[in-house]
């Protein structure tokens, strides 16, 4: 009996079938980089809007007024000053020679009230342009408090010279186009008209009080100016006075107090705000008097800056930037959706087609577009729960033809409804939202971690 052949070697899987989790990955983590691309160009969308909207923005405010800054008031006083200087003078004859002769030129000195009192009453409105709005302001401002008797001596300053009849007060403001009156300032009971344009080095726009008077100033001149000003953006006040007090109340909810020095005092409502700054003059780099000659330079614009204390009204987070940072999120939602697919081909034998997870994830592209568009004309939080019903309806739909039962479309739908739902929490925790995000992750990672504990990856890919 002739001898059996030898059996045939059993075929060897392929490679695509020995490495198909693998590969598998690989192409999901391929539709998620593709997904980006729309991602990035709905950013640019979100970017171009926003775009828009400052420019309105500043159309609006450049004519209604920007930032008022309100620096001031200063005692201005013109004194003279003698002096030789060495001059080239040309004689008769032809010959030139340099002779010391006698020069007399005039300087100023400037005095800082010793106490400065401002009081507001700054009320906000919103103006229009197209479907953008900005939030402007008018301001209701009162400035008062007392100089000394100018120190002269301290300056060395010889009585003789100083120009009393120039002497003027000036105060330096941003913007005065709000104004619809003429303006006086109360100097000892007696009005002084203010005139435009401000005597403080390094300020142009303003306003000047001259006193117009032969006689010295005496000690504790008490002054009072009212202003109404135009603006937006915020106001800001400079500790000229030895003491100041700014007390500002506002029917703006959500003011946001900058600046070098904090509100002693502060009451916010959902109605508005009322503030109380107290500074004393030992927080700035200026002195309380100077003159303009060289050797006085401690006076600059730099140093008042620094200075500068108010507050800013101005949202914090507006819907563009609360849709900016939700498609910081985005690569998120795509790990997130396509694990869970992933996690239902392992654990279910669940076949799902590239397409399938590629037109689950336009659908999640699409949430921010919608949310971007609605968010223009209605408020975020509306907006926000628009697209995330109609992103969660249309993929909860979509799955439920090819996921092969309801129970796997509810756990899609119920779980995009809990991350949509994390992510508006997030997004409205703007100091714990990088905490939050973290340990959502770590809870995230740990439940894949137990659904697949005990899945044989290779005996799978084998099989």
């Amino acid at each position: 009996m002739p001898d059996a052949p030898p059996p045939l070697p059993k075929s060897q899987p392929s490679f695509a079938r020995r490495h198909s989790t693998i590969l598998k990955l690989a192409g999901v983590g391929a539709l998620i980089l593709l997904l980006l691309i729309p991602l990035a160009m709905i950013e640019g969308v979100l970017s171009d809007r926003l775009s828009r909207r400052n420019e309105a923005v500043s159309d609006i405010t450049a004519s209604w007024g920007k930032d008022q800054n309100v620096i001031g008031p200063v005692l201005c006083v013109p004194y003279q000053v003698h002096g030789k200087v060495v001059k080239t003078v040309t004689l008769p004859d032809g010959r030139v020679e340099s002779r010391e002769v006698e020069e007399t030129t005039v300087a100023i000195a400037y005095f800082l009230p010793d106490t400065l009192e401002v009081s507001g009453d700054i009320q906000t409105q919103m103006l229009h342009r197209g479907i953008y709005d900005a939030a402007v302001f008018r301001g209701q401002i009162k400035i008062s408090g007392r100089f000394a008797a100018p120190d002269f001596a301290a300056l060395k300053i010889d009585p003789p010279d100083i120009l009393w009849k120039d002497a003027a007060v000036t105060l330096a403001v941003s913007d005065l186009r709000g104004t619809r009156e003429s303006l006086a300032m109360d100097w000892n009971g007696t009005k002084r008209p203010l005139e435009p344009g401000s005597q403080l080095p390094g300020y142009t726009t303003g306003i000047t009080a001259p006193l117009a008077s032969e006689k010295p100033i005496v000690a504790d001149s008490a002054f009072s100016i009212a202003l109404d000003l135009n603006g937006s953006g915020g106001i800001f006040f400079a500790p000229f006075g030895m003491q100041n007090q700014v007390s500002l109340k506002s029917n703006w909810p959500d003011p946001g107090f900058r600046g070098a020095f904090l509100p002693a005092e502060r009451s916010v409502r959902p109605d508005g705000f009322d503030a109380t700054w107290k500074v004393s003059y030992y927080g700035r780099d200026y002195p309380q008097r100077w003159t303009s000659r060289s050797g006085n330079e401690r006076f600059t614009t730099t140093s008042v800056t620094a200075s500068l204390f108010g507050t800013q009204f101005l949202d914090v987070l507006d819907a563009y930037r609360y849709v900016e940072r939700s498609i910081k999120y985005g690569v998120l939602f795509f790990v997130l959706v396509f694990t869970t697919f992933f996690l239902f081909e392992v654990t279910a034998r669940q076949k799902i087609h590239p397409l399938q997870y590629l037109m689950v994830g336009a659908a999640l592209c699409l949430f921010y577009l919608a949310l971007l568009s609605a968010s223009e004309f209605i408020g975020f939080t509306v907006s926000y729960l628009i697209a995330a019903v109609a992103a969660t309806g249309l993929i909860s739909w979509y799955c439920s033809y090819f996921l092969g039962g309801g129970m796997r479309t509810l756990m899609i739908g119920g779980g995009l409804a809990g991350v949509y739902t994390f992510l508006y929490i997030t997004l409205r925790q703007q100091d714990y939202a990088l905490l939050m995000g973290t340990i959502a992750l770590f809870v995230v990672l740990a439940l894949v971690m137990y659904v697949t504990r005990k899945v044989d990856w290779y005996a799978r890919d084998v099989n």
